[in-house]
C-alpha cells in the first residue's frame, strides 16, 4: 500500500503532526473538514516512501489510507535480475552499444567489433527507424535485421532492436534477444500488446513527454499481454529549454532502482545529443544506480546516417566501457 493520506484525530496537534511527517520526508498538505479545520494531510506523490505502520505511530493520527498500486505484475519484478546472453541487469551494470541505424553489413560488424572490445553484451541497431521527417533515411528494414543478427553472433554479443509495427513484431521476434520498444510508441497500445504476446524479454524507452506512473502503466501492458520481463530505459523528456537535446531524468532512475527495485537503463545518447557530453551523464546515470547503459556507436561518425553528431567513436566508448568496469557493482560479480 502506497500511503496517500494522515487522517487526524480531533485533538490532534496538527503542527506536530507536520513535523513529524516532514522527518520521515514527506511532503503533506492540509485538507480542511466541513468544520474548517484540518481533519487530514495528503501526501503528496513526490514523498519518500515509508511504511504505513510507521506512519500509524505519529501522535495525532488516527487513520493512515492508502492506494492500490495499478501496476502489480510491474511490482513483482522488484529485486529480479533479467539474463539477456551475457548481460544480467541487476548485476553488473551492462554495456549495450551499437549504431543508431544499421546502414550495411561492414557498418554494422565493425560496430560489433568496437562494441565488444569496450565491454559490450548487447549489440543495438535500428532496422527500422521512426524518424520525425518522411524524407529522412527510416532504416534498411528485413535485410538490415539479417545484418545485425549476423553480426552479433560473430562477436558474441545478443541483440536489442526496435519494433514499430503490430507487423513486423514476428519479424523483430526472430531476431532479437530483447525487443525494443521506442519512445514514440511507449503509449501505442496496439502495439505493447502485440509485442507482448511474443513473449520475449522487452525494452521500454520512456516517451519524450510521459510521467513516470505513465510509463510503469505501459510496462504493466506489456507483462498483461505476455512478456516475460520488462527493463525500463530513461532517454530524457522533453524540457523547456532547448539548449541540450532532452532533460536526463536521474531522479526517475533512482526512484525506480532504489525504491521501485526494476531493471533500469539510461541512454544518455538521445539525453544530450552531442558526444562530448555523453561521458559526464553515463557517470551521473551509473551512480544513480543504473543497471546499464546505452550507447550510439559508429565507426566513422562523419558519414553515419543517422544521428552521427552523438555516436561515440573508439576511444570515447572506450571510456564509457571503463567508467563500468571501475563500478563497485562489477568488481563484486563474479565474470561470466
Amino acid at each position: 500500500m502506497n500511503p496517500r493520506e494522515l487522517q487526524l484525530a480531533p485533538d490532534a496537534n496538527v503542527h506536530a503532526v507536520e513535523s513529524a511527517a516532514r522527518a520521515f520526508g514527506l511532503w503533506t498538505t492540509r485538507l480542511q473538514g466541513s468544520d474548517g479545520h484540518t481533519a487530514a494531510l495528503e501526501i503528496q506523490s513526490h514523498s519518500q516512501w515509508v511504511d504505513p505502520s510507521e506512519l500509524a505511530t505519529i501522535p495525532g493520527v488516527s487513520r493512515v489510507l492508502g492506494t492500490t498500486s495499478g501496476h502489480p505484475r510491474v511490482d513483482s519484478l522488484k529485486g529480479q535480475q533479467t539474463t539477456i546472453g551475457d548481460a544480467v541487469f541487476g548485476a553488473a551494470p551492462v554495456l549495450i552499444a551499437g549504431p543508431c541505424s544499421v546502414d550495411s553489413p561492414e557498418q554494422v560488424h565493425a560496430c560489433a567489433a568496437m562494441a565488444r572490445a569496450a565491454g559490450a553484451t548487447v549489440l543495438r541497431g535500428g532496422a527500422y527507424k521512426p524518424r520525425t521527417s518522411p524524407y529522412s533515411f527510416d532504416g534498411t528494414g528485413l535485410e538490415g535485421l539479417g545484418w545485425l543478427r549476423d553480426a552479433a553472433d560473430a562477436h558474441g554479443l545478443a541483440v536489442v532492436t526496435e519494433v514499430m509495427s503490430e507487423r513486423r513484431v514476428d519479424a523483430v521476434a526472430e531476431v532479437a534477444d530483447l525487443m525494443q520498444v521506442g519512445s514514440r510508441n511507449m503509449q501505442n497500445f496496439a502495439l505493447l500488446d502485440e509485442v507482448g504476446r511474443a513473449a520475449k524479454p522487452v525494452l521500454l524507452k520512456r516517451g519524450v513527454a510521459s510521467s513516470v506512473k505513465e510509463w510503469l502503466l505501459s510496462a504493466e501492458r506489456l507483462l498483461v499481454a505476455g512478456a516475460p520481463t520488462v527493463v525500463l530505459c530513461e532517454r530524457g523528456i522533453r524540457g523547456d529549454d532547448g539548449t541540450t537535446r532532452n532533460l536526463l531524468d536521474l531522479g526517475a532512475v533512482a526512484l525506480l532502482k532504489r525504491v521501485h527495485g526494476l531493471n533500469i537503463v539510461v541512454d544518455p545518447s538521445h539525453a544530450i545529443g552531442r558526444r562530448d557530453l555523453i561521458g559526464d551523464l553515463a557517470a551521473a546515470a551509473l551512480a544513480c544506480g543504473a543497471d546499464g547503459l546505452m550507447i550510439e556507436i559508429h565507426p566513422d561518425p562523419a558519414s553515419a546516417r543517422c544521428d552521427g553528431p552523438q555516436a561515440l567513436g573508439d576511444a570515447e566508448l572506450e571510456r564509457v566501457g571503463a567508467l563500468i568496469a571501475a563500478d563497485p557493482r562489477s568488481t563484486s560479480v563474479p565474470s561470466r
